[in-house]
């Protein structure tokens, strides 16, 4: 059985220019709101193990894909079966503002289903691995970006999910705690946990992943081999890097063309 498996799954999402506008979607005053396709029918299995890196450009769609494997949100056709449960590691991803640190290790535990005595057995762990001090116990909107990142990714890998979705965690922060994120990540992949990996370091996606998939305007362009969807991919990149920005947008509007 695959550990995680999408079936024609597409995602689109209505564009509001304003609070009323959503307000009115919601009541359905108004329908003819533009769309935004944000996936569009990928198919693909993963099995359990597999260390995934997902690759694309800006807008290609990698966090909605990193959303629905995590479980954030539902596809808006076809389906996704996942085989346990899934952390996703974002910048300040499934963080409340109004809370202190303390109280999100709470939160997102018990988000995860764990009991509150599972929650105060990795407490210390969490605390310990996030590196924050005293401010673990004031409330998050006063933390920075990378003091988010460092804790939901402790709380998240210290929750032992079955599934890693790691999505741009470790581009913020300092080199040291990055490296610390690094050496955990790897210890998960030794224990033979599925982990899927967002990064815009292709050489770091390359050392660290077996598989690769690699996401062009919601579309997948290519999954497989790491190397040879690198390959591909670094190609593609040689050669959309020489456009001029309208031949940039006339080649993402495109979807698909040859590259």
């Amino acid at each position: 059985m695959h550990q995680v498996q999408f079936q024609e799954v597409s995602k689109s999402f209505r564009l509001h220019s304003s609070i009323n506008e959503k307000i009115r979607d919601l009541f359905y005053i108004k329908k003819d709101f533009p769309v935004h396709h944000a996936l569009r029918s990928l198919t693909f299995a993963v099995d359990q193990g597999d260390v995934v890196g997902i690759i694309g450009l800006n807008g290609a769609g990698k966090s909605t894909l990193s959303n629905l494997i995590a479980g954030v949100t539902i596809p808006s056709s076809g389906s996704v079966h996942i085989n346990g449960n899934a952390a996703l590691i974002a910048i300040s991803s499934g963080l409340n503002n109004q809370l202190n640190g303390l109280e999100n290790i709470e939160l997102k535990g018990l988000m995860m289903g764990l009991s509150h005595q599972q929650i105060k057995a990795i407490t210390p762990a969490v605390i310990e691995f996030a590196e924050l001090g005293k401010f673990i116990h004031q409330p998050i909107k006063s933390y920075s970006s990378g003091m988010k990142a460092r804790l939901g990714f402790a709380i998240s890998v210290h929750i032992d999910p079955d599934i890693l979705v790691i999505d741009e965690a470790l581009s913020v922060g300092d080199q040291t705690f990055s490296d610390k994120c690094l050496a955990k990540i790897n210890e998960f992949k030794e224990r033979g946990k599925t982990i899927f990996f967002i990064s815009h370091s292709l050489s770091q996606v390359k050392s660290f992943c077996g598989k690769g998939l690699w996401l062009h305007d919601g579309e997948l362009k290519k999954y497989g081999d790491i190397e040879e969807v690198a390959a591909e991919y670094e190609r593609f990149l040689k050669h959309y890097q020489a456009l001029s920005p309208a031949e940039r947008t006339e080649l993402r509007a495109s979807h698909w063309g040859e590259f």
